[in-house]
């Protein structure tokens, strides 16, 4: 079914059709405020766990958070994929992918914050603050169907992420062999751009998310899916958050 296709590796189309051809007596069925509810749920999680390691930092010991950082991002993946694989068992572990994900951009925010202390003292803050009005005029855009989520549309926004990741990949075996891909991640023009490019990509994948959490509960997918749908946006969330903090941090380098 081509209506559940996305950029967003979590939300893609055979775990939203496997999940339709359950019974949803069991389990209830889907809809768009449950998913909503348990995604603010979700975010005060993350929030919660990010703001006790930026503590953590704060207080100087250094070590403790990044140890808390690394458990964040290698836990926050494998529960990622084990979300992805067995989709039934979202509402026993998406809360506890939430509290490590606060872990694993707390732990960055932290550092970026430090790094960037006396030249952008409120970068942390700026990247926040864009990521939620980012994330709430794709939803308005979406809502009052500003913007149509079409086949084609789908298509673009996918083989752009898909391109994205890509590079990203052959970024980091290059890296790997010592080559330096400096224009990826220094403040130059073409850096900007590119980041500004993917910031791009991330902010219009919500808009792919929305219609496949929305076309789901139509469908009357099982209520399980409301935390899978919750899952799913937070990781698109999460990467447009990381990619304004990097874009941020790139300007300002400029200066």
């Amino acid at each position: 079914m081509s209506t559940f296709k996305t950029g967003n590796p979590t939300l893609t189309e055979k775990i939203f059709d496997k999940s339709l051809h359950e019974t949803a007596g069991s389990f209830g069925v889907m809809s768009i405020r449950g998913t909503m509810n348990k995604f603010g749920f979700l975010l005060l999680m993350v929030m919660a766990s990010a703001m006790f390691i930026w503590n953590i930092y704060a207080e100087g010991n250094f070590q403790t958070a990044t140890t808390l950082m690394l458990v964040g991002a290698i836990g926050g993946f494998i529960l990622a994929l084990v979300i992805m694989f067995k989709p039934t068992w979202a509402g026993y572990i998406v809360p506890a992918y939430g509290i490590l994900e606060g872990l694993f951009i707390g732990g960055i925010s932290a550092f970026f914050n430090q790094m960037f202390a006396k030249s952008y003292p409120n970068l942390v803050l700026h990247a926040v603050g864009l990521t939620m009005g980012v994330a709430l005029a794709m939803f308005l855009l979406y809502n009052f169907r500003i913007i149509t989520v079409t086949n084609k549309f789908r298509s673009i926004i996918m083989s752009a992420t898909m391109g994205i990741g890509l590079f990203y990949l052959i970024v980091w075996i290059l890296g790997l062999f010592g080559v330096n891909m400096g224009f990826a991640f220094d403040s130059s023009p073409l850096s900007i751009g590119i980041s500004l490019f993917i910031v791009g990509i991330a902010a219009l994948n919500l808009l792919l998310d929305f219609d496949a959490i929305e076309q789901a509960a139509e469908m009357g997918a099982p209520k399980y899916m409301e935390w899978y749908g919750a899952f799913g946006l937070l990781v698109t969330l999460v990467w447009l958050y990381l990619e304004i903090l990097k874009l941020l941090s790139k300007l300002n380098s400029r200066d």
